[in-house]
């Protein structure tokens, strides 16, 4: 199923890699043009009238927003599969709210 574990473990190095230069440079923008990055993040956030940037902005950059970050590239990394290759078990929701598995549906 999907990537051997010698392969994952090396994507999800450079994804650690990745996620982490991508923290650290956001970070220091913040610090050097603070208006610059409010006008990018405030465009970006347009459609959402619920969006406070004053909110927001200290999870921006931070560790809580690395981990995320982090947690969500590596969940992408292990739903990809290859045509023919078997389907990635991914999280579902039933419609009663309980929540499973696909995988779990799997008959024969």
């Amino acid at each position: 199923m999907g990537l051997s574990r010698p392969g994952l473990w090396l994507k999800r190095l450079w994804v650690f890699l990745q996620v982490a230069m991508h923290v650290a440079v956001g970070k220091v923008f913040l610090i050097l043009f603070p208006e610059r990055v409010k006008q990018q993040v405030l465009a970006m956030n347009q459609k959402n009238p619920h969006f406070s940037y004053d909110n927001w902005l200290p999870t921006f950059y931070g560790m809580q927003y690395f981990w995320f970050v982090l947690k969500v590239r590596w969940q992408r990394l292990e739903d990809r599969t290859e045509p023919g290759g078997l389907a990635p078990n991914c999280p579902v929701v039933q419609l009663s709210g309980q929540r499973c598995n696909i995988w779990d549906f799997m008959q024969g």
